[in-house]
Formats: structure tokens, sequence, C-alpha cells
């Protein structure tokens, strides 16, 4: 076996076992016997060329060799499999799955995708803010509809409809009950954060257009918990105006803020796919109606 010859049933066993750091349990999730698995990996180390791995009585470790492989060889399942997903929908165009994050709704494009093609596999899949970018990129999903800002490397990303931004507020705040409110009227008011510096600069408004800092609020990682810290009164939350929210929460109100720019809802879809799918769901989507106007 030469190294352009690697048999990546090998080296996915190598991954396995550098994983776990033991023969038994990789053993058992590879359903090998531990022999055979021991057979594998010697395979592969006189593949490459040099030892990957050390047995002990304590345990199974990376030679120096194995810690400079594992990466690379991480790296090469990972392309491969995402060389099979994307000959898999070149060759089966009939199979797409739609993303979408929180307080978005594709139920209109979706059951109009399926009116059209009533003989294809559609699924649909709910991500978190954070995720719509890699799980475009990993063939987890085939389009996704989500709100900016979002990376376009890679991606074909296209606006569909704007939504203005509101400020959530506990039901018993000062500025509960206002028609609406200005950055401004929250010059102090701490507002909650996010990790991604993006994201975070654009709904916390940071820095004012005055130049000033947006106060610093807790950091949150789901929307429940912001939900919950606004509740509990420990920060206010810049949103997009969408329904329902005063519905589920009686603690909780919604007033629009003016004089900053809008939310945009975007399509984002990998550069370059040609599944007659996803470019039909876009169609499908364009036609998604924004939220009222509060």
């Amino acid at each position: 076996m030469t190294n352009a010859e690697l048999d990546l049933r090998l080296v996915r066993c190598f991954v396995v076992v550098a994983t776990h750091r033991h023969f038994g349990r990789a053993a058992t999730e590879l359903h090998l016997t531990q022999s055979s698995l021991s057979r594998q990996i010697r395979r592969l180390e006189q593949g490459v060329g040099a030892r990957l791995l050390d047995r002990s009585p304590q345990g199974t470790a990376l030679t120096e060799a194995g810690a400079v492989f594992l990466p690379l060889a991480r790296s090469m399942l990972a392309a491969a499999a995402k060389a099979v997903a994307r000959t898999r929908a070149a060759a089966d165009p009939s199979r797409v799955t739609i993303g979408f994050t929180t307080n978005i709704i594709v139920t209109p494009a979706v059951r109009e995708l399926r009116r059209r093609h009533p003989d294809a596999e559609i699924a649909t899949r709910h991500l978190n803010l954070d995720e719509p970018r890699a799980a475009l990129l990993d063939h987890r999903v085939d389009a996704v509809v989500t709100r900016l800002p979002l990376a376009p490397d890679g991606l074909h990303v296209t606006i569909l409809y704007d939504e203005p931004r509101a400020l959530l507020l506990p039901a018993d705040h000062r500025l509960a009950g206002r028609r609406s409110v200005t950055l401004a009227d929250i010059a102090d008011e701490p507002v909650t954060r996010a990790a991604d510096p993006e994201w975070d600069a654009f709904w916390r408004i940071d820095p004012r257009p005055d130049g000033s800092p947006a106060p610093d609020g807790p950091y949150i990682e789901s929307v429940e918990d912001k939900i919950e810290l606004v509740a509990a009164g420990a920060a206010v939350a810049i949103v997009p105006v969408v329904n329902g929210i005063e519905m589920l929460r009686a603690d909780l109100t919604v007033v629009p803020l003016d004089g900053v720019e809008p939310s945009h809802v975007v399509l984002a879809t990998r550069a370059g796919d040609r599944n007659r799918l996803v470019a039909d769901f876009a169609g499908c989507a364009r036609t998604l109606p924004a939220p009222p106007k509060r």
C-alpha cells in the first residue's frame, strides 16, 4: 500500500482508536474484534511507514508521528464524506433538506415545493443561530432561511425581506407600554451579548451611531437564555419584530425600536449548487411573507 493508496477504512480505524485511546472501546464502536483492529492498525502503519500508536497496560497513546497524522486523517475522512454527499446530491436531485433558524417560518415555501415536486424527499431542519454556514458547507442542509449577519464565503445569499427591530423588555420595565423607543432611551441599559463578534455588534448596535459602546449585558447561548434573563430584569435585548413572544410570556413585552436599520431575513445556499430542488425552493422562498408591521 502506497501513500496514494491509503485505505480509508484503515484510516477510520486509526481515528476511532485515537479518539478513544482504548482498543477495546474502539473495537466495540467499529464492530470488530480487538485482534482484527490491531491488524488493521498495523496495516495502516506499514502503509504510512511509521508507528502511530503505542499500547501499554496503562492504555493507548499517540506517537509523535500519530499526533501529526491524526488531524490529517480526520480531514481525509471529512473530505471523503463531503465528496460522497456532493456526488449523491448530483446523482439524485430528488432529495433536499431545508434549514431554518429561530422564529422564522418556512412552512408556506416548503409546502409549495412539495406541491411542485410530490415525488421528492423534502425535509426540514431547525438550526441554532450559529449553525447555518457550517450546516450548508457540511451538506447537512441544502438551503437555509436565516438572518444576517452571515459570512458569505462559499455561499450564495439572497435577501428575502426585512424585519424592523424592537426592544424586548420585562412587562414592568419603565419603557414598557411606549409606542416606540430610541437608542437614547436605552443608553444605560445593559444589552444581552453573543459570542460571535459580528452577530454581537449587529444585534447590540455596538458601537452606537455616536461612537459610544453599547452597555454590556450577560452573555447568552440560546434564545431561551435570552428570554429568561430579560424576564428577570437582568438586561434588555434587541430582537426582530416577530409575533408570539407576548402570547407565550405575559411577563415580557416588545416595543418598536426607532432609528435603526432593520434585520434582514435571507436565503443562503452553497455557491454553485446545481440541485434543481434548491433552485426551485429559492423561487418559493421569495414569496415568503414578511411579518406584519406593529
